[in-house]
């Protein structure tokens, strides 16, 4: 399998029903559910084509699941995080660790807060939310990485979910989608397409035309298909408790470092 077609994924910790919300309102999480629905997850990852590399799980941080949020991948480079929520900081390092094993240059943000789920990449564009737990003096030390790769880096106020991803991703063909209550701003878009659905505004991109996409967004997958993408559904359930999206739950890593 080449080495472009790997993908990071982190086991649910066993404190996964205390992870972190800020929009919704809890409910109980079904750990022994999440945890068959996140083998699932990396089972469609796996059939797809991608080789899972497995960051080493952080048993006291119950987010450490949405491993996207720990490190942003800028063409070959892994640019390590600094989350928002002083309880998420312990997962970078086993991230970072991991990615310098694989040979991947590594940068670090010279201070604020940023996350992952808040970074969406479409072509040279990066654009990235102003949300509570990506602030300005992160955007900035991201900016300052990314410039002098050849990505510009764009803000995006962001008030109403937990991360920009949360309200939109895009389509192969550089088309924004969003589920517009979500959306702070849709007009911003230089292409939206709106979802049905709330969870619709989600898809990971698996090559080939083929779209990962959560089993809550049925109208909004027959949509996709009509665009002639063809999704690939999983149940995510438990981690849409939690905030939770497809794309939370891996990181891409498309390119292989130089030497390997």
């Amino acid at each position: 399998m080449a080495p472009s077609q790997r993908v990071l994924i982190r086991k649910p910790s066993p404190r996964l029903a205390n992870g972190l919300i800020t929009h919704i309102e809890r409910v109980e999480v079904d750990a022994d559910l999440a945890e068959k629905q996140w083998a699932e997850y990396v089972r469609a990852l796996t059939d797809q084509g991608w080789q899972p590399v497995e960051v080493p799980a952080v048993d006291n941080s119950p987010d450490g699941v949405f491993v996207e949020d720990t490190v942003v991948m800028v063409g070959e480079t892994a640019v390590i995080t600094r989350p928002g929520a002083e309880s998420r900081k312990p997962e970078t390092a086993g991230t970072e660790s991991v990615l310098a094993g694989l040979g991947y240059p590594i940068a670090q943000l010279a201070g604020g807060t940023l996350e992952g789920g808040d970074v969406l990449k479409v072509g040279q564009t990066i654009y990235v939310g102003r949300t509570l737990r990506t602030n300005s003096a992160g955007i900035d030390s991201f900016r300052k990485i990314c410039t002098p790769m050849g990505f510009t880096v764009i803000p995006v106020p962001t008030s109403k979910v937990l991360h920009l991803k949360s309200a939109v991703t895009a389509l192969p063909d550089g088309t924004i989608i969003g589920y517009p209550p979500l959306v702070d701003d849709p007009a911003f878009w230089p292409h939206f397409r709106p979802m049905p659905e709330e969870a619709g505004s989600h898809v990971v991109d698996l090559g080939a035309g083929n779209l990962l996409m959560a089993s809550s967004a049925p109208r909004s997958a027959e949509l996709i298909a009509d665009l002639g993408y063809a999704p690939v559904v999983v149940d995510i359930s438990e981690f849409e408790k939690l905030e939770g999206c497809v794309t939370c739950l891996s990181v891409r890593l498309r390119t292989a470092p130089v030497g390997t």
